[in-house]
């Protein structure tokens, strides 16, 4: 044995004599002997076995993308027996009113509350007061994406690229409003303005339940074979009601709002489940009654609604930049209330348009195929805009402007305060002056 080797050892088995490895655990002033002690004679102990790497890491995914593998299985169920879904569950009680009944009734703006708490008075007025800005997201969202996807499925029916149901699917999908929840974040990562987009979410999807119908209408017309009077009127019922009653309970009956706020994660889990058996009675009825679409159309609609997906983002991000240069945040903001489609308010709307038609699951196809694909685009971009926007505003010195309004506020704030507290120790020092 070489002496540097023996030196090594014997300074190991001294340390182990002064600091042995007990099994009791450590004592105060002792943590990190023990654990040198311990990573130095068995670091084995500290390898997880791979079963459980595998299982943490499908929870994490899972956890993430839980909507999304929910509605492959549900479509998966359908496919093995369609006449369970179809018939058997009363899908035309169970789906088409409770459930939707429940998603919009349930459909409170809480996370726009949370989140409009963190955001200032004057930046949400700001929000409103920027016609100009919100008018551009909203007729892009709505005319501009539905107008190119329009003219692109005509085109590819033209060709006979596509068939009919899926075609009609894509405009279906294109005529939606925003997604709230995914824009609301998305900015946020990005570093965009937060309060325009919770301002243009909650708009835009107000005002979806009657564009997006008129839309669909002014697109397919004739080749719909829909009673748009009857349509209203359902979605007065389905959606509007709902919406109505739970924020007059949300308003007016505080015991009822204790009990949402208390239970919020199990309504938010409810939610997601109702739209997951909407999406697998829709397609139930769609395989029960056959279709004309094949496997390759489905996976020929995927690839172009990534085309259409990508087009439409670079063609918003260069009339943001274009057309609002030195307003970064509006710009990434706008990047995502351009582009994304909701599916809490989409499916609903989709299966209240067309639910006695047998292709109403290809209807709804695209639209499912769009939402996951808007938030990995979302994500993968967001922090390459956060990072231009940061670029931007120092250009600009937008950055110190913020801060100096931030610190202006903060002084009037305290200002506020101090003077109120004065008026409160005003009555005392007079009565302790008249009353010595």
């Amino acid at each position: 044995m070489s002496p540097q080797l023996e030196t090594q050892t014997s300074a190991l088995d001294f340390a182990l004599t002064v600091h042995p490895v007990r099994s009791d655990g450590p004592v105060d002033g002792e943590e990190g002997c023990n654990d040198v002690a311990l990573s130095t004679v068995s670091p084995q102990q500290e390898i997880v076995p791979l079963y459980r790497r595998a299982w943490k890491r499908w929870c994490a995914f899972y956890a993430t993308n839980s909507f999304l593998i929910l509605v492959i299985c549900a479509i998966l169920l359908a496919y093995a027996y369609p006449p369970l879904g179809a018939v058997y569950l009363a899908p035309q009680i169970t789906a088409t009113w409770i459930a939707v009944m429940f998603i919009f009734m349930s459909f409170q703006p809480k996370f726009l509350v949370l989140a409009g708490m963190a955001i200032k008075t004057q930046e949400f007025s700001k929000a409103f007061t920027r016609l100009y800005f919100n008018l551009f997201v909203n007729v892009f969202n709505f005319g501009v994406v539905s107008g190119i996807v329009y003219g692109f499925s005509r085109f590819m029916l033209y060709v006979n690229a596509l068939p009919q149901s899926l075609a009609d699917g894509m405009i279906i999908c294109a005529s939606l409003p925003v997604a709230v929840n995914m824009v609301q974040v998305l900015t946020k990562s990005a570093g965009g303005d937060e309060a325009a987009a919770i301002f243009n979410a909650a708009f835009g999807n107000l005002l979806g339940v009657f564009l997006s119908p008129a839309l669909i209408l002014l697109y397919l017309g004739a080749t719909a074979d829909i009673d748009f009077a009857d349509v209203f009127f359902k979605l007065g019922l389905r959606v509007v009601l709902p919406i109505v009653i739970g924020q007059l309970l949300q308003n007016f009956v505080p015991p009822a709002k204790e009990f949402v706020k208390r239970y919020k994660k199990y309504f938010k889990y409810l939610q997601e489940r109702c739209l997951v058996f909407i999406v697998y009675t829709v397609f139930c009825k769609t395989f029960s009654e056959g279709s004309d679409a094949t496997v390759g159309d489905i996976f020929l609609m995927i690839g172009l609604q990534f085309l259409l997906l990508c087009f439409v983002m670079g063609l918003a991000w260069f009339l943001l930049r274009m057309l609002f240069r030195k307003e970064p945040k509006l710009q990434a903001m706008g990047l995502y209330g351009c582009t994304q489609k909701t599916v809490a308010m989409g499916v609903p709307l989709i299966n209240a348009i067309y639910e006695s038609n047998p292709l109403v699951g290809l209807y709804t196809l695209p639209l499912l195929i769009w939402h996951p694909m808007q938030l990995l685009l979302g994500t993968a971009v967001a922090p390459h805009i956060a990072d231009y926007v940061k670029r931007r505003e120092e250009i600009l010195g937008l950055n110190q402007v913020n801060e100096d309004e931030e610190a202006q506020s903060e002084n009037l704030n305290q200002a506020g305060e101090t003077g109120d507290s004065i008026e409160e120790e005003d009555p005392a020092a007079t009565n302790e002056i008249n009353n010595p």
